[in-house]
């Protein structure tokens, strides 16, 4: 057996101590590296005055109240864990991602609706929300439910900039306009709503082409939206459409799958909508453009809802919680699940206020610092 020279064991407490120093010595930028993200956001957040988002019904906090369609939810038990268990018109059981940004940033606590009937002065100020539930890049994804198209939200955010001038003034008004981050979530309903589940689209394209057309919609919509001022903008992606609760039921089999195609559209989309945020935040000047993978972390929890601490991923908590969703999700149904924590989702396409957390705080770390 060999044994260790006298120099040798003389050198190990040396070496030992040297890489214990040294241990020391980086550990405070080991702990500052893996804060820095959110070190970051806190120093930089008072710099954003406000919060202004498009979209879907993932960030309408009530815009769809105010219009002629079906697809609503200002009634319970949506909004059952919201403050006062106030159904606003959040299609959830809580605070949904733009509301959660908000905090984050420090701008408020809650994003209203921009069709609010009680909209405030203050609400103008800090920020507000143009999505519509159930619209798309598409238009004819807002057409088939009658909600807003995207061109209808960019016409309500030159209405907004009008009011923002009477009562901030032009030049606190452009510098809103100019400093605030823009957060736009939408396109899960063209795949899920219209080119699944309709034959319209399917008539002009197979499912590369219409990811071409979607992400031809989009870059005009941000290229339009650039023109109106805006500078930051962080563009999420399309979820797992094919693992919602409503896609497992309605094509899944027996079985309730996950919908491969469905999810292979949704990377597919997402591939080519990165590579044209990238391209067209190349081209406009003083822009930041932000493309955001919201795609990994859901389809994470849907696969391993324990590791997030959930029980429940492939059905919603709003009664039977394969089908019910809007107006399909009403304080008649029975069965909606007494313990919300344990659910992915709230209702067959919408998750929880819980599920939304873990997606925000992704967003959060992982991207946001990017536009301060």
């Amino acid at each position: 057996m060999a044994v260790l020279s006298d120099s040798r064991v003389l050198h190990l407490p040396l070496i030992f101590s040297l890489l214990l120093l040294l241990l020391l010595l980086l550990l405070p930028l080991l702990l500052t590296a893996a804060a820095g993200d959110h070190q970051s956001l806190h120093q930089n957040k008072k710099k954003v005055p406000a919060l202004i988002v498009f979209g879907d019904s993932i960030v309408d906090s009530g815009n769809n109240n105010g219009i002629k369609t079906i697809v609503k939810c200002d009634f319970p038990p949506y909004g059952r864990d919201f403050p006062q268990m106030q159904p606003t018109g959040r299609f959830s059981n809580g605070r949904i991602p733009s509301d959660m940004i908000a905090s984050a940033l420090g701008v408020k606590d809650y994003v209203p609706a921009y069709l609010d009937p009680d909209l405030t002065p203050e609400d103008l100020l800090t920020g507000v929300t143009f999505a519509s539930g159930a619209a798309g890049y598409d238009p004819l994804t807002s057409e088939l439910m009658s909600v807003l198209t995207l061109d209808d939200e960019l016409r309500l955010f030159r209405e907004y900039q009008t009011k923002l001038k009477a009562i901030a003034g032009e030049e606190r008004a452009a510098s809103i306009i100019r400093d605030s981050i823009y957060l736009v979530i939408i396109g899960s309903d063209d795949l899920a709503n219209t080119y699944f589940t309709t034959p319209f689209r399917k008539k002009q394209f197979d499912i590369p082409s219409y990811a071409d057309f979607l992400v031809e919609k989009a870059s005009i919509f941000y290229q339009e939206l650039y023109n109106l001022g805006a500078r930051k903008m962080a563009i999420v992606g399309l979820p797992p459409v094919g693992c919602v609760p409503s896609t497992r039921t309605l094509s899944g089999g027996v079985l309730r799958q996950c919908k491969d195609v469905y999810n292979q559209a949704a990377q597919l989309t997402n591939f080519k909508l990165s590579k044209a945020v990238d391209k067209l935040g190349a081209t406009l000047p003083g822009s930041r453009l932000v493309y955001v993978d919201i795609y990994t972390v859901l389809l994470d929890m849907i696969l391993y809802p324990s590791k997030f601490g959930f029980k429940v991923s492939d059905k919603g908590c709003c009664g039977t919680g394969a089908i019910e969703v809007s107006i399909l999700c009403n304080q008649l149904v029975p069965h909606t699940c007494t313990d919300v924590s344990d659910y992915v989702f709230w209702d067959s396409y919408h998750p929880t206020e819980n599920a939304y957390k873990v997606i925000t705080d992704s967003v959060i770390t992982n991207y946001l610092p990017r536009l301060l």
